[in-house]
């Protein structure tokens, strides 16, 4: 970004030679020339010393002489006019504004709002659900969204440096962030892997899941289509679905536990390596490649979602599944757990808190009003996993028809297995098994790969920015040791015992640390930093300040919000328990292990920071809450560059 800004400096023409001081290449250049007794300033188009041409016409007339060329008459003053260019290289930004939305939409809509939405929902009272949903969306989960688009606007900054501008001792914050969004890579990528096996095997006539004669089927195998009426479904029946995707795309009943994980699938090994291979080529030039791709990857899982649902209302017991996902229980709503389960919903489905909201909008042009793109694609997303629940739901009423069985015995399973079991075998019963099943695993890969890009360009911003000199023109070298490093992390999942990892870090590793970091966020940006100030560069920018609602939300209701989450977990620790495995107590302790080796960046930087500020104790703690001072907010962050002229 280039800013301008007019310098008037007055030069006499009377018959001297001029004479040209040469300026420095990319140096700070003060204006020294002496401006004798009795000149007057005026103004003229011209070009500036430095090459640039003035982009500031002034007016060619001054006092008296008004109408007079005063660049070619003789002993007139002329004005040089200078232009301020920033040093750095201009910050890369979106090609289109709605290059930026579907990034944001695409990583806010992913996996969670397909799987956990509508289990949760129906979990919690059905309808009744969407009571605390849609509070915890309006008092939380929005204000958060809001602060973290409008914070990366203004400041132009990933997660690390943003926090010298507005509270230097938190800057652990983005470390932990980094942190916790290399552990989501480890494990978010492999489900991706399993749905590209899925979605290989799908190119056959008939799908490999719908038969019980292959080698990795039990006598258990219960073999049976929509047609097989003949066939009793027991207690101890199992589809070829679930055996297909246990003993042959996990392979896990050969790994006894996490204590002994066993040998890496070669053939997940494969997928993995193209997702991430998909993943780098994506990202590796910045967001003017991503924001293309995301064209295809947020917009397809729409065009995915109506299929299925146009063809699941029509599937015979459909209206049992609607029902059931829908019927309010009302007495659910004075249980402490379905309002725990409303808030940890809408903020892991926003997302706010993994640093990509301040890294997608640092890219956004400084008047982009955050507002309403908050607005927008917060209720895109809530109305997106309402809409999941209708696509999930009739097909699991058809599911149960089809077995004559009770839909919440039908949709016991949550989860990845909600998908890769039930929805799968759904999907097989159904006439053209093969085409929905290729356009189904298409999707989940697409809404994967959306939260993948959006997290990885978290992480590549907040290095870039903080460590511009050594990483800005070596970006592709370092988004592909990233992905190196995110890939051979991820090598524990695509062992024969890789889902009790994935589930391990799904559970501990990632969602009580980044519900610290946000609640931390908050009380730095609203206490520390001050929501007048804040508000105010949100005025600066947009030409309108927040709102009451919005101050007394990020004051005391996101904390509020925010620790009710945090204690509830710590009150109730969840019980991990995947397929027949129940999580001894030792993987607890090592699940809350990863958790703190992220977050404990927080005060250990505290530490760091005041051990190493000069001044007294009171001078440090002083001056590492106070925002540094810079011209780096908003359009005043450039560098003025004056060259000088006699």
């Amino acid at each position: 970004m280039e800013m301008k800004q007019p310098m008037m400096m007055n030069r006499e023409d009377g018959g001297e030679q001029e004479k040209e001081q040469e300026s420095k290449e990319n140096g700070r250049l003060v204006a020294d020339s002496v401006v004798e007794k009795g000149q007057k300033s005026c103004s003229g188009p011209g070009q500036v010393s430095n090459g640039y041409p003035s982009t500031s016409p002034q007016s060619p007339r001054e006092g008296a002489g008004a109408g007079t060329d005063r660049g070619s008459t003789p002993g007139a003053f002329r004005t040089l006019v200078v232009q301020q260019t920033s040093l750095d290289p201009p910050r890369e930004t979106w090609s289109k504004k709605m290059d930026f939305l579907l990034s944001v939409i695409g990583y806010a809509v992913d996996l969670g709002n397909v799987w956990r939405f509508p289990y949760v929902c129906y979990q919690n009272g059905g309808g009744a659900f969407l009571l605390p949903y849609l509070l915890m969306a309006v008092f939380g989960g929005v204000p958060l969204f809001y602060m973290e688009l409008a914070l990366g606007q203004f400041h132009r900054s990933g997660c690390i440096s943003i926090w010298k501008h507005i509270c230097p001792i938190f800057k652990g914050i983005g470390f932990a962030i980094c942190i916790i969004a290399l552990y989501i890579a480890f494990y978010y990528n492999t489900i991706m892997a399993w749905a590209l096996y899925y979605l290989l095997s799908s190119f056959r006539a008939t799908l490999p899941w719908t038969t019980c004669n292959n080698k990795w089927n039990t006598p258990n195998c219960t073999h049976y289509l929509s047609t097989d009426f003949n066939v009793s479904w027991t207690d101890n029946s199992i589809s070829p679905a679930e055996e297909f995707y246990i003993r042959q795309v996990l392979q896990v009943h050969l790994s006894p536990g996490l204590h002994q994980l066993g040998w890496v699938s070669w053939q997940l090994a494969l997928c993995l390596l193209f997702i991430f291979t998909v993943v780098y080529f994506s990202i590796w030039k910045g967001v003017k490649t991503s924001g293309k791709v995301v064209w295809v990857t947020a917009t397809f899982p729409y065009l995915v979602l109506l299929i299925l649902l146009i063809r699941g209302a029509t599937l015979p017991g459909a209206w049992r599944g609607v029902v059931f996902y829908l019927k309010p229980d009302w007495r659910k709503l004075l249980t402490t757990s379905v309002w725990l389960d409303a808030a940890a919903q809408i903020f892991f489905s926003l997302g706010p808190g993994f640093g990509v909201l301040l890294a997608f909008a640092s890219y956004n042009p400084f008047h982009n009003n955050c507002y309403k793109d908050a607005l927008v694609t917060s209720s895109v997303n809530c109305l997106t996993s309402f809409l999941s629940g209708f696509v999930i739901f009739t097909v699991l009423g058809y599911m149960a028809e089809m077995r004559q069985q009770g839909v919440e015995t039908v949709a016991k399973d949550a989860g990845p297995s909600l998908l890769f079991i039930i929805y799968a075998e759904a999907i097989a019963n159904m006439p053209a098994a093969t085409f929905f099943s290729i356009i189904f695993f298409l999707m989940i890969i697409m809404l994967g790969l959306d939260s993948t890009f959006a997290g990885l360009e978290g992480v590549i911003t907040a290095m870039l920015d903080e460590f511009p000199h050594l990483l800005a023109r070596r970006r592709e070298w370092f988004v592909l040791g990233l992905v190196c490093v995110c890939y051979l992390g991820a090598l524990s999942t695509l062992t024969y015992g890789g889902a009790f990892v994935v589930k391990l870090f799904e559970e501990y590793a990632t969602g009580p640390a980044v519900i610290t970091v946000v609640f931390l966020e908050v009380i730095a940006v609203s206490w520390f930093y001050g929501t007048t100030r804040f508000c105010n560069d949100v005025q600066l920018m947009l030409g309108f300040a927040p709102g009451v609602f919005w101050r007394v939300c990020w004051v005391a209701i996101c904390p509020c919000f925010l620790l009710f989450i945090i204690g509830s977990f710590l009150a109730f620790p969840p019980e991990v328990r995947l397929f027949d495995y129940l999580y001894p107590f030792w993987t607890t302790v090592l699940g809350y292990c990863i958790g703190v080796s992220s977050f404990i960046c927080v005060p250990s930087y505290m530490v760091y920071h005041l051990v190493t500020t000069k001044g007294t104790f009171k001078q440090r703690l002083l001056k590492s809450i106070t925002p540094e001072a810079s011209g780096s907010s908003g359009p005043q962050r450039d560098t003025i560059v004056i060259t000088n002229a006699v």
